[in-house]
């Protein structure tokens, strides 16, 4: 194998192979990255067993062939070398290395035989369908901060991707609990997407296919069965498997008769939650919300280390009522707000609380309250 490509678009794609390699292997295959170069391309493919990345990018190619090399140590020679490089790939067989050139620099690296790469087993697919990135990307974006990282409670450890009735009429919905904060998110129902199975799609590749979804422009192909989801850009495919375990039935948690209402500004609301909660103790960072008529008072009273309290002008006009929650939690909701104003919905101190931005139902969030 012999190729030749431009530093920046090797980065990218050797970039993305890396971050799903494992740091800690106990098969030392799993460490590398496989390189395939054909025609006017070259691909670089690399898996935990779990997912796999396969990034394709246009070189030339004066020999075809394929290798293995540790994906962490090519990515960190390639980030080193100077912007506009053009870098050389050469592999001898006989004495099994690689020899990257740039410029005046050389490195020989060990590789190891392509035969002994795993290459997940392709599956069928029982539903594909296309969905821009923007849409991906709000999906997953303003519900993974909910995902568990209980393993024990491993059907929660990601995003469960489903179709649903929403408000009006059916739609594609992401919803991801911890137990203490859940978070439902939906977008209009991409076509082809009426059958799909839902899925829970993990932590990890709910991190890794963020990467995919920076462009807006581009259009994502994503095909779902029972066990794997795929999700495909012209130049990047990553496959992985699901959670193999049932999602709780989460619509029994979201209230839908919390009268009282708060329209707050998300921003100072999020802001003044953070300075309060400097003096909590980290064990419960507790903040106590207590409202009155277009008034809110965010306190915290932490014995061993102080007290702190602020006062904010809000919409609010139903009787007093004092709730308390876990700052980290209140932050991370707020800040999912595109809009100017956050609306609580609250039933009583012990009862879970609803948020959403403005009027907007596609988006909801629900936070369970502590005793403070």
């Amino acid at each position: 194998m012999k190729i030749s490509i431009e530093r920046g678009a090797l980065l990218k794609a050797v970039g993305q192979a890396q971050s799903v390699v494992e740091r800690r292997n106990t098969i030392p295959i799993l460490a590398n990255v496989l390189i395939e170069a054909e025609g006017d391309t070259v691909s670089f493919r690399a898996t935990d067993l779990d997912i796999e990345v396969v990034d394709r990018t246009p070189a030339v190619v004066e020999r075809a062939g394929a290798t293995t090399v540790s994906a962490v140590m090519l990515h960190e020679i390639v980030r080193k070398l100077p912007d506009g490089a053009l870098v050389g790939l050469s592999e001898d067989p006989a004495s099994g290395r690689l020899t990257v050139t740039a410029g005046r620099s050389v490195f020989s690296l060990a590789t190891l035989p392509k035969e002994d790469f795993p290459v997940m087993a392709s599956s069928e697919y029982s539903s594909t369908f296309k969905a821009p990135a923007p849409v991906l990307r709000r999906l997953f974006d303003k519900a993974k901060f909910a995902i568990s990282t209980e393993e024990t409670r491993y059907y929660l450890n990601g995003v469960f991707m489903h179709v649903a009735t929403g408000e009006e009429g059916p739609v594609l919905r992401c919803v991801a609990t911890d137990g203490h904060r859940l978070a439902r998110i939906d977008a209009a129902l991409p076509e082809g997407a009426q059958g799909m199975p839902g899925v829970i799609v993990p932590r990890k590749t709910v991190n890794e296919l963020r990467k995919l979804l920076d462009d807006d422009e581009v259009e994502i192909a994503v095909s779902v069965s029972e066990t794997k989801v795929r999700f495909a850009t012209p130049q990047i495919t990553m496959t992985s498997k699901v959670i193999d375990g049932t999602f709780p039935d989460y619509s029994r948690v979201i209230p839908t008769a919390n009268s009282r209402r708060l329209e707050v500004d998300a921003q100072e609301f999020a802001k003044a939650v953070d300075r309060v909660a400097t003096v909590s103790s980290e064990r419960s960072r507790a903040v106590k919300l207590s409202l009155d008529e277009d008034r809110l008072v965010l306190s915290v009273n932490a014995p061993d280390s102080g007290a702190a309290e602020e006062e904010l002008a809000v919409a609010y006009g139903d009787e007093r009522l004092e709730i308390g929650f876990n700052a980290k939690y209140l932050l991370e909701i707020a800040s999912q707000v595109d809009r100017e104003n956050a609306v609580f919905l609250f039933n009583s101190s012990g009862d879970p609380t609803l948020m959403r931005e403005g009027n907007d139902m596609s988006a909801v969030y629900v936070v369970m309250p502590m005793r403070v």
